[in-house]
Order: C-alpha cells, then sequence, then structure tokens
C-alpha cells in the first residue's frame, strides 16, 4: 500500500467522528486525524464538505506528541461508548442538531452525541432545537410510548407520542410557520412509530408553545433544549420501531392521572419534558383538544423556562 494514498470521504459515512466548532476532528478505530475542513470550490455549506482520511497503517506513521495525544484520545473515546448501541451510536455521530440561543435564535450546529454530553452543555451552555409531539385520536386519547431500553438518553422512561430534533438540514430550519419542526416532527413519526407521511399532514399540527429545560439523564448524559410542543389529532396506524420505542399505549385523561400518581410513587418513570408539560400545560390544553379549539391556546411568543 502506497504511504502517500489518501480517501475523501463524507461526514456521512464516517460512523465514528467528533465535529468541533473552528476545525474537524474524526476518531474511529485504527485512525484519529486533525484537518481543517476542504470545502468545494461551488460552496462552502456543510453538505460539500469533504475529509481526508489516512490509509497509511498506524505502525508506519511517524510517532510524534500528536500521535500519542490523538491515539490518547481516541482510546477513550471507544471505550467510552464501547457499550452503546450501533443504531443509537449512528445517530449520535451522524445527527446534527441545530444549536439556539435562548431567545431560539440559530447561533450553530453541533452533533447530537456533543449536544447530549453534560460536560460540554454545562461548560458551553450548549442549547438546541427540540420537538414534543402530543397526538391525540378521535376519542381524545393521548398516544404515549415508552423509549427503549437502547436509547443513550432516558432509556426506558414513558413520554409523550415523539420527541427528538430537527436537524441542521434546509427542510427542517424553515422558520416560516415553524416548518421546519413540522417537517422534523413527521420525519420522527415515521422512523420511530412508523406512521406514514400522508397520515400526518404537516399544517395539522399545530404549536402551542415553547420551553426551554435542562435535565441530567445519568453522570455523563442529558438534555439542554429549546422545545416546540406540538399537538395534533389524527387516526393513525402505528408500526412502532423497536430500536426506538419498547411500548406505546393510548391514554384518557384518567389513566394519565393514574400515571402520574406511579411515577410519584416510583414505580414507572416518566420523561422529564414530559412531566414539565403535564405539569404547567397538559390538562388546559386538553379541553382545547375536547373543544376543537386548540388555536385559542397557542402562545408561540413566550419561551417558559422551567
Amino acid at each position: 500500500m502506497s504511504t502517500s494514498l489518501s480517501l475523501i470521504q463524507t461526514p456521512s459515512r464516517l460512523s465514528r467522528c467528533l465535529l468541533k466548532s473552528a476545525s474537524r476532528r474524526f476518531t474511529a478505530p485504527n485512525y484519529c486525524i486533525f484537518a481543517n475542513s476542504l470545502a468545494s470550490s461551488s460552496s462552502s455549506s456543510t453538505s460539500s464538505l469533504r475529509f481526508v482520511r489516512s490509509l497509511v497503517p498506524s505502525s508506519t506513521r511517524p510517532f510524534t506528541s500528536s500521535t500519542a495525544l490523538m491515539a490518547k484520545s481516541d482510546a477513550a473515546v471507544v471505550d467510552a461508548d464501547a457499550s452503546m448501541d450501533a443504531v443509537q451510536k449512528r445517530l449520535m455521530f451522524e445527527d446534527e442538531c441545530i444549536l439556539v440561543d435562548e431567545n431560539d435564535k440559530v447561533v450553530g450546529h453541533d452533533s447530537k452525541y456533543n449536544c447530549h454530553l453534560m460536560e460540554k452543555i454545562e461548560k458551553e451552555n450548549l442549547l438546541h432545537r427540540a420537538f414534543s409531539v402530543f397526538l391525540f385520536n378521535s376519542k381524545y386519547e393521548l398516544l404515549l410510548q415508552q423509549r427503549s431500553a437502547t436509547k443513550v438518553t432516558f432509556p426506558l422512561v414513558w413520554t409523550n407520542t415523539c420527541c427528538s430534533h430537527p436537524l441542521y438540514r434546509e427542510s427542517e430550519l424553515i422558520e416560516e410557520n415553524y416548518l421546519g419542526v413540522r417537517n422534523a416532527a413527521q420525519r420522527k413519526l415515521f422512523d420511530e412509530l412508523g406512521i406514514p407521511a400522508e397520515e400526518l399532514p404537516v399544517d395539522e399540527f399545530i404549536p402551542l408553545g415553547r420551553i426551554l429545560y435542562k435535565a441530567p439523564s445519568d453522570g455523563k448524559w442529558g438534555e439542554h433544549e429549546l422545545d416546540y410542543l406540538l399537538f395534533i389529532v389524527r387516526d393513525v396506524n402505528v408500526h412502532p420501531n423497536p430500536d426506538e420505542v419498547a411500548d406505546v399505549k393510548f391514554m384518557n385523561r384518567e389513566q394519565i392521572k393514574e400515571l402520574l400518581k406511579k411515577a410519584d410513587a416510583g414505580e414507572v418513570k416518566l420523561s422529564p419534558w414530559f412531566r414539565l408539560v403535564v405539569d404547567n400545560f397538559l390538562m388546559q390544553w386538553w379541553d382545547h383538544v375536547e373543544k376543537g379549539t386548540l388555536l385559542e391556546a397557542a402562545d408561540m411568543e413566550t419561551i417558559h423556562k422551567l
């Protein structure tokens, strides 16, 4: 093998990468390099970036202090994430979340991995945009899901219908009529619950409000989100993806109240964002669901810091 041979790869084909703000650092088994982004001549956007991966066998590379530092860092990342589920690992490194300030203005983007590290959340105050969908059927029952055991944050907790992030891509950055967040919600409801897009027209999602919250999951992972609360009333076909969802259940108001009692008694676990919505908004908004007056409840001017 020629020692000068190199391979151009796009970020989507690197399954293990850590993105840094000014330059890109990639870590993966058997290699780790630091390199500035090489943008194509036609565009400087993220989608056009290309990165160089050396194909020189590690045993033939010159050993320097930088090599030692990179090898040590690479080993630490591999070790720290050795138990992470393969599907969740791919999403953590490939998905780019939208970074915002506390007024919900876009300030950049970073990997899902970095956005959920409590160390980075605390040190760099990383805040990313998110959404939480509350889907009701024609009986006005709310669809809940139990997150899968392989989820990196808050595994096996019960939560609202779907909770995720719009990604740093054109279709999910659209601010007008909150279309970016609505597009992301439609995408993830198919990914997680198998609900076809045609059953969930994007204009049927009603944004009712925004909350800003921070919540640790364990010693390493957590959430710091500016969360859009989207309500929709539709009868849908649900086919849960086991990589994302352990269980689903439609619940009426009384069943939700019983679930809260069980959570207070430590019998079940609820996601922190779901509990915040339940305690502050859900029951009064449920009245509007039943009356067909959800638009009257909407307040997208306020960002509730909870």
